[in-house]
């Protein structure tokens, strides 16, 4: 990437802050990128260590070679539509700061909704600061349990994943926000979970495999596969945690899955013929459906 030019007090030209966050802007412009203009200052601020306020200030600053490499190392990685939070190597949700690396997701802001759904159906039965265990199915980063775990001082979760990698982030970023509340499990699943558990929730994977080669760039070359891949019709990992729900939640405890679109009927009905009561989904802020929820029935 060119070095963007400014002028200094002497009319020389001379690279600066600002003129190379313009540059970057408009060259992510040019080539597709959604939100250039945030992408370019969330990037040359970690290029720089400047947070949001000191690239603000700084805007005048002339940049040194050092600098400008560090900025075009990033912009380069961008062009190759590499997702923003894997190159900074963290993502916020849930207002919390989470690290993330190439053995997970990266978190997503419709993800959300599930925290919403499952802490809409919690409230249901109970205060939130009551004794409960939760499951996370596939935790990845760790997003969804210690999402809840903010707001469920009383309870105890653990977390499921078959990457090992991905439990080692999972766990770094409870210990960061010491959480201490949490565990995590290698397996597949909840293939090593024993109940009963009040809440389970999980983002499985739900992409159809062959819908994998449509999918945008940063997400088709940058996910984990195994983070996307839900089998032929997507709906694999549904089928695993409705024959394992049963055996795992308490009595009127809830299961509370992400859905791809198109998913809340299908779900549903999984969910209804292995005995379990799913309610209406919940849409995310984009009208899609997005998380459904369903609840062990009382047994007479």
């Amino acid at each position: 990437m060119p070095g963007p030019r400014g002028r200094g007090d002497d009319g020389a030209a001379t690279a600066t802050i600002a003129a190379a966050r313009r540059t970057l802007a408009d060259d992510f412009r040019r080539n597709g990128i959604e939100s250039p203009e945030l992408d370019a200052r969330i990037l040359i601020g970690h290029a720089l260590s400047l947070d949001q306020a000191g690239l603000a200030a700084a805007g005048s600053r002339p940049l040194d070679a050092r600098q400008q490499e560090a900025i075009a190392a990033v912009a380069r990685r961008r062009l190759a539509r590499e997702p923003v939070a894997r190159i900074v190597g963290h993502k916020e949700f849930w207002s919390l700061d989470l690290a993330i690396d190439s053995t997970t997701l990266v978190p997503r802001p419709e993800t959300e909704t599930v925290v919403e759904a499952a802490l809409a159906a919690l409230d249901e039965s109970g205060p939130r600061t009551r004794a409960l265990r939760l499951a996370d199915l596939g935790t990845g980063s760790g997003a969804l349990l210690l999402a809840l775990l903010t707001e469920l001082p009383g309870a105890f979760g653990v977390g499921t994943d078959i990457s090992a990698g991905a439990l080692t982030v999972a766990r770094n970023n409870a210990r960061q926000l010491q959480l201490y509340r949490a565990a995590f499990v290698a397996c597949d699943m909840a293939a090593a979970l024993g109940g009963p558990f009040d809440l389970i929730v999980s983002n499985p994977p739900y992409v159809a495999s062959a819908d994998i080669a449509a999918l945008e760039p940063e997400v088709r070359e940058f996910d984990p596969r195994a983070a996307l891949d839900g089998g032929s019709d997507g709906l694999d990992l549904y089928r695993a945690i409705t024959r394992a729900a049963p055996a795992l939640l308490a009595p009127r405890g809830i299961v509370v899955v992400e859905l791809g679109a198109g998913q809340a009927g299908p779900v549903a009905a999984l969910f209804a013929a292995g005995g379990l009561l799913p309610s209406p989904p919940r849409a995310d802020l984009n009208r899609v459906p997005r998380a459904l929820s369903a609840r062990m029935p009382i047994r007479s």
